[in-house]
């Protein structure tokens, strides 16, 4: 696939004798674009319920702090513009592209910089969905997804989505999906991503707990840490969930938290996670190595059953 971008090169200096020619540097450096190392931040975002500007500026501030911190990318929560199951999607869910979209495609052209971040999505059909953008530097959307794994909670606020994409890039194959779509119940979801030739997974994610869960607790227990590992390790991928924090206002879940906790996983295991912290946003900026993926179609399910993996059965 030809390449998402083009460096922007100013003209060579005339070389000295015996000297190659001098280049310069790309016109914007915040984002040092390789394909051996993949730079992430992971934006916990502070996103209030039906607050859609004031959380698309500090969407605005967190995408600026990762550039300046040399990201490469920087993944943002789930549904950050209206917060997740808040009422007001149902009536105020924009398209895509929209306002919103178009903020973060402006900003991701401004810094240079992947932009994956989770937005409510009118469609065309009418319908409400839970969506996750890539958004490359040139300010294009090249993947866009809906929440497959809805939880019940969220089924009355978002359509079930019905397509998934592995796009190229030259950071690398990345995949997307949002939150619970990483639940054991929807591992398939991540599966088959995988299967796609995925070697990143970016997930948008709002991982919410009762208000009486403190840091003292395990937030992760086994709905984080076990899904990402077994895909992390079965196909040797990068798996990253960036989580929103706040307390939930309006909606089923009201008096509930977002909590942080955002996680990357790969397979030599967890490299990074963002601490429990309801109160206000913080990035964390992970280095992830571009994992070798060189099995594809029925070579997976070889390499699989070399590993000792079950592939499904009717119960008995």
């Amino acid at each position: 696939m030809a390449s998402l971008f083009k460096f922007r090169r100013a003209a060579p200096s005339p070389p000295a004798p015996m000297q190659a020619p001098v280049v310069s540097q790309p016109a914007t450096p915040a984002a040092s674009f390789t394909t051996d190392i993949l730079r992430v931040g992971m934006g916990q975002l502070l996103v209030e319920g039906g607050e859609p500007e004031r959380n698309m500026v500090r969407a605005a501030q967190m995408i600026a702090e990762a550039a300046g911190r040399g990201c490469n990318v920087v993944l943002l929560p789930e549904t950050l513009d209206f917060a997740w199951t808040h009422p007001s999607a149902l009536t105020e869910a924009q398209p895509i592209p929209g306002i919103y979209s178009d903020q973060l495609c402006q900003e991701a052209i401004r810094h240079q910089i992947y932009i994956c971040a989770g937005l409510t999505e009118r469609g065309a059909d009418g319908r409400v969905y839970n969506a996750a953008l890539l958004i490359n530097p040139q300010g294009e959307i090249i993947t866009k997804y809906h929440k497959i794994n809805l939880l019940t909670v969220e089924q009355p606020y978002y359509a079930v989505g019905q397509t998934l994409n592995v796009v190229d890039t030259p950071l690398g194959k990345i995949g997307v999906n949002i939150c619970a779509d990483n639940f054991i119940d929807g591992l398939s979801i991540g599966h088959t991503l995988a299967r796609m030739g995925a070697e990143f997974i970016l997930s948008p994610s709002s991982w919410t707990v009762d208000y009486s869960i403190t840091e003292e607790h395990d937030p992760y227990r086994e709905k984080w840490v076990k899904p990402y590992s077994i895909l992390a390790r079965l196909y040797n991928v990068a798996v990253v969930g960036t989580t929103s924090v706040g307390y939930i206002v309006g909606g089923p879940y009201e008096g509930k938290k977002s909590i942080g906790c955002s996680l990357a996983v790969d397979a030599s295991g967890i490299r990074a996670q963002g601490k429990f912290n309801e109160f206000a946003g913080d990035l964390v900026v992970v280095d992830i190595p571009r994992p070798n993926r060189v099995e594809k179609g029925t070579q997976i399910g070889e390499m699989l059953v070399r590993k000792g993996f079950k592939f499904d059965s009717l119960p008995s």
